[in-house]
Order: C-alpha cells, then structure tokens, then sequence
C-alpha cells in the first residue's frame, strides 16, 4: 500500500501503557478475576474499577519497538481514510457518520461490551462505539493464519469499522448463528469498498488485493475449525466459510457500493 506517516489520528485511544491494578489485578487470584468479570457483565458496571484505589487500569509509560509504533502510523492511516471513506458514503445517502474510537492495547482491556484478552482478536464494541485491538494479533496473522502483507492488516481494520457502519445504520441481523455469519459477512463487503475507494485514489499496489483475499479466507469458520479440531461443524459457524468471505469481500472491492452489501 502506498501510504506515509502523518498526524495520528485523533481517534485513538492507546491504552498499551495500562495494567490492571498491578501484578495479578491487585494480588486476586483466578477465582477473584473471574468473579469480577462475571460480576462486570451481569450488572453492567465496571467492577474492575474497585481493585487498586479505584483505578483497573493504571497508566503507565508505552514502551514500544520502532517497528511497533510503525504499525500504529499505519493503522491511524487505515483507520482515518476507512473513517473518511464511510463519512462521505453516508452522507450521500443523508445520514450523518459519527467517529469510532481505536483503542490499542497489551494482553487485556475493559470495554463497554466487557473485559477481553489478547486471545480474543480485535473486536467492536457498539456499546461505546470503539474498535479494540492489540497489535500483537497482526504478528499472529501473519504467523499463525499466514496472512501476511499491511493490506491484510488494513482488511482486519476496515471489517471492525464496518461493524461500526452497522451499530450507526441500525443492525437489524439478530442474534442466532444465521443472523452473526450475515452481520459478519456484511463487514467484509463493507472492508472492499474501503478498499474501493483506496484503489480509486492509488493507495493500492499489485498485490495488495491478493493480500486481503489472504486474510479473509484465513479466518474462515470452516478452516478455522478444521486447523483446531480436525471438524467441521457448519451449525456453529459464526463468520461464515472461508470462500464466502472472500466472496462478500469481492463485492465491495469490485463495487464500490453500499447496496452490494445485502447479505
């Protein structure tokens, strides 16, 4: 992708400096940690926020490699063009786009949609309209998916912000399987026509497609499936299949339009 490093978003949130309440959340042990995130999702409240003088998350100096805070240059790049991209959408069909918040994190965060670890991958938040993600995950997808290349790594980003698009536009998918896989698929289209728009302004280059379609076959439910278990059980999927994936994927690259995207 042909990108350069400007002036980081203002829509992000770096949290990758902040621990929860020193060594072992405030000296609780595995049993306390569980009871306080049970306690966070039944109530609704953060109760993590009682550990440690009433601070979870304490602040703390970001240390980082330049090859890190690379990738963060790249992701505010990512994240403000997919932003621009969807704030011009919407506003040809009058509907007013309201920013997402990027919040970038080490092995563990509080969220309004509850507490996540490293080991659940980047997620969006609709509860308070934020895109969670430890760049960490990026080494994985190269390493443990083998997707590798920074159009791979913007894919991931523009399909969050989709489901962002979604919460703004009024998800209507439900909440069975049936109704996640179409919630799912629908960001991918969504990712393409970011990707769209980036083609049409030359930020793409040979390869960077291919990159893409890469990363969203590599996180198919059925190879997901298969790498961990060695089965397949298509009654569970979530995302959808690998090959749709790519394919709602396609539709927003090769279109270019919202209306492409009625999974």
């Amino acid at each position: 992708m042909r990108w350069s490093i400007g002036n980081r978003s203002s829509n992000i949130e770096d949290r990758r400096g902040q621990r929860f309440g020193g060594m072992g959340f405030g000296g609780l042990g595995a049993g306390g940690i569980i009871l306080l995130i049970i306690l966070s999702l039944v109530f609704k409240r953060d109760f993590f926020s009682l550990i440690s003088g009433g601070e979870a998350a304490q602040a703390g100096s970001v240390s980082a490699t330049p090859e890190e805070e690379h990738v963060v240059d790249f992701v505010s790049f990512v994240l403000d063009t997919t932003q621009s991209t969807w704030r011009t959408i919407l506003a040809q069909r009058g509907t007013h786009y309201q920013d997402a918040k990027l919040v970038l994190f080490r092995d563990a965060v509080q969220s309004a949609c509850g507490f996540a670890q490293e080991a659940s991958g980047p997620f969006y938040c609709p509860g308070d309209h934020k895109v969670y993600i430890d760049l960490g995950f990026y080494d994985e997808l190269r390493s443990r998916f083998g997707a590798p290349g920074d159009f791979a790594q913007a894919y991931v980003l523009a399909h969050e912000v989709g489901h962002h698009v979604q919460t703004l536009l009024g998800d209507n998918f439900g909440s069975t399987n049936a109704g996640s896989v179409r919630r799912e698929l629908q960001a991918d289209c969504y990712a393409g026509i970011w990707g769209s728009f980036m083609a049409r302004e030359g930020v793409l280059e040979a390869g960077d497609v291919e990159e893409g379609i890469g990363a969203a076959a590599a996180v198919g439910d059925d190879r997901l499936q298969r790498t961990s278990t060695g089965t397949i059980h298509p009654e569970t999927f979530t995302h959808g299949t690998s090959a749709q994936r790519v394919n709602w994927f396609r539709r927003g690259l090769e279109s270019g339009r919202i209306e492409s995207c009625q999974t």
